[in-house]
């Protein structure tokens, strides 16, 4: 079997677009992927296309091979755009094996170790209308862990105005009130998305504690370029982190295990180089006894393949779900993905990943350029989204 061509496909999905590639061989098989620089799809597209040129011809079975070959191959290794090319055309191998063999993606990456991919559920900001009520529906509705996100302090009616240093007290009382309402039994958590300093992120953990929060884990407080700055943000304050959903490589996440900065890894099966590099990443955690809680908030292709890989590894936390992203998948685009029952989505039985994509129907949902929310502060700088 040898592969034959290499395409890709960005299309408008929900609010943002999507960037799937599909692997075809010379057998008639052929595999899904799905990279994850959302807002980027274009420059995905272009590295899809030298990519291309490298692999065909190549057999689709040899994956490590492969990965290798795609990293290695030139001479500026790495790079985000890279490695979520990487794990696009990963994920379409993992899928052409699966479908080759007969059996899910799963069963290739050493069977399952759970019954059912537990989710965590995300809510919003926790002083949002309603954001009370969402909680309790969440949790009466079997989700055992919430995650929101930051309050907008005084906003003034400006959704891109961000002040951090407003938000910390509203956001701490804010996840009282929900903690007091969902019970002990539900964790809570959030994530900051890097918006904070370490300063702010350390006089956040003391509004949490005054306010009596116990957070499950606290999301990418700071930018992650930096270990050195976690290093100390870690010295300031002893709530849990969850990190890494920035990452293109396991080489990123080195510093951040084995230096015991993060508790949770945020790895993004779509970001870090696919499967192959994932699994390697999740067993350096377990060795550090650090539980994979991985990023997903893009498509189906994306969500299929954690699913099987965290199907197959022990240390699996939980999976983001996202109801109103999940609802926004085009069905003629997507005619087969994943389906949560409850508050977890069951072992896939399918071969494969168990995700088909229909070419003809992309025509339908074009590519739009999108740009992720520019936030300013008061005097006008930019800040972080």
């Amino acid at each position: 079997m040898k592969i034959t061509d290499v395409k890709s496909f960005p299309v408008m999905v929900g609010s943002r677009n999507c960037f799937i590639v599909k692997v075809e061989t010379d057998e008639g098989l052929s595999g899904l992927g799905e990279g994850g620089m959302s807002g980027r799809e274009l420059a995905m597209e272009g590295m899809v296309s030298h990519y291309a040129r490298s692999i065909q011809g190549m057999d689709p079975l040899r994956i490590e091979h492969i990965w290798q070959r795609l990293y290695r191959g030139w001479y500026f290794e790495g790079g985000k755009i890279s490695g979520a090319v990487v794990a696009a055309i990963d994920m379409a191998l993992w899928d052409i094996l699966g479908k080759h063999l007969g059996v899910p993606v799963y069963q290739l990456l050493g069977g399952a170790c759970r019954d059912r991919v537990e989710t965590f559920y995300s809510c919003g900001s926790p002083d949002g209308d309603g954001a009370v009520e969402t909680a309790t529906r969440a949790a009466a509705r079997g989700w055992k862990v919430l995650r929101f996100g930051p309050a907008q302090g005084r906003g003034g009616g400006d959704p891109l105005r961000f002040e951090p240093l407003e938000t910390l007290a509203v956001t701490a009382a804010a996840l009282r009130r929900v903690q007091d309402a969902v019970g002990p039994e539900v964790q809570i958590s959030i994530d900051y998305h890097h918006r904070l300093s370490v300063a702010e992120a350390a006089l956040f953990s003391r509004h949490l504690d005054l306010n009596g929060v116990r957070l499950m884990f606290l999301e990418e407080p700071i930018r992650a370029e930096s270990p050195d700055a976690y290093r100390q943000l870690r010295t300031m304050t002893t709530v849990p982190f969850a990190i890494g959903e920035e990452f293109s490589s396991k080489w990123d996440f080195a510093p951040f295990i084995e230096q015991g900065l993060l508790n949770f890894a945020r790895l993004d099966v779509s970001n870090v180089g696919g499967l192959t590099e994932s699994r390697k990443v999740a067993n350096w955690c377990e060795t550090h006894y650090v539980d994979v809680m991985p990023h997903n908030p893009l498509g189906p292709v994306t969500t299929a393949a954690t699913i099987h890989l965290a199907a197959a590894i022990n240390n699996f936390a939980q999976l983001e779900f996202q109801e109103q992203l999940a609802a926004s998948y085009p069905t003629d685009l997507f005619p087969t993905m994943p389906r949560i029952e409850g508050s977890a989505f069951p072992l896939p039985a399918a071969p494969g990943l168990g995700v088909t994509f229909d070419e003809e129907a992309a025509a339908a949902h074009p590519f739009e350029y999108w740009e992720p929310p520019q936030l300013h502060r008061d005097d006008g700088a930019h800040t972080n989204w």
